[in-house]
């Protein structure tokens, strides 16, 4: 039988491609690509040749049978995403499950990622950490903040710039706008930049400077002191201060 290879491609610099990553992208029998025109740029770009099938979240339930057999009739076959590491809020689980049941090999490369870099480069604490990718859009967004509003480990989201602004005004809801956060954009491009400080800072700062690029936020996860405190009662305790304040300028 063959091997299915999850190959990791730059998420901005072509130059952090690995030479094991090009070896296997030459000697492969197939190429699975989320997009075979993004894809097709990479592989031009390296003059790499070989023929590429569109594998994407809107057809893998459908391709990937015909992908196994075709793993177990000898072929090679590796799958990239647009950029990062298959798998990783990308195509890429569906197919090394089938394989691994049909007893395939599946060898995955370390290499590129968005969140690794974003997390090492936050100034938060990354010993342990808690990765959620994109939140749901619409239904269920709020009940998986909510659920993570007592979360100890430091917090990983990605993000389109689009509702970047729209994510930082419910992080604060949920977690208060005290608590810290790095906003890295634009990842081992040109214009990368990470944004540091509390989600209220960091909010300010997006909402006076457009948002441009794909996001990572990473945020702090809660301490043992707001571990035991709800949101409700942070705000009824502050506002207890603040009538106190009051009297005494009275």
């Amino acid at each position: 039988m063959g091997t299915l290879y999850l190959i990791p491609t730059p998420v901005g610099n072509l130059e952090d491609i690995t030479a094991r990553a090009l070896r296997i992208l030459r000697e492969c029998d197939l190429i699975l690509a989320e997009d075979t025109r993004t894809s097709g740029n990479l592989l031009k770009h390296f003059d790499i040749h070989k023929p590429m099938l569109s594998y994407h979240k809107f057809n893998e339930h459908q391709t990937v049978v015909k992908v196994v057999e075709r793993l177990m009739a000898g072929e090679n076959i590796a799958v990239v995403s647009d950029a990062g590491t298959p798998g990783i809020s990308d195509p890429g689980f569906l197919v090394a499950r089938e394989a691994i049941k049909a007893g395939i090999e599946v060898i995955t490369l370390p290499g590129a990622t968005a969140f690794v870099p974003a997390l090492v480069s936050s100034g938060l604490p990354c010993d342990r950490f808690c990765f959620e990718g994109f939140l749901p859009q619409k239904k269920g967004r709020q009940t998986r903040l909510e659920a993570l509003s007592n979360e100890s480990r430091t917090m990983i989201f990605y993000e389109s710039p689009h509702r970047v602004v729209k994510a930082l005004q419910q992080f604060i809801e949920v977690f208060g706008k005290e608590r810290q956060c790095s906003a890295c954009r634009e990842i081992s491009k040109l214009h990368e930049e990470s944004v540091r400080g509390t989600l209220e800072e960091v909010l300010t700062h997006f909402t006076e400077t457009e948002p441009r690029g794909e996001f990572v936020l990473v945020v702090a996860g809660c301490n043992e002191t707001c571990a035991t405190i709800s949101p409700l009662e942070v705000q009824e305790e502050k506002e207890k201060h603040f009538s106190k304040y009051r009297n005494k300028q009275k």
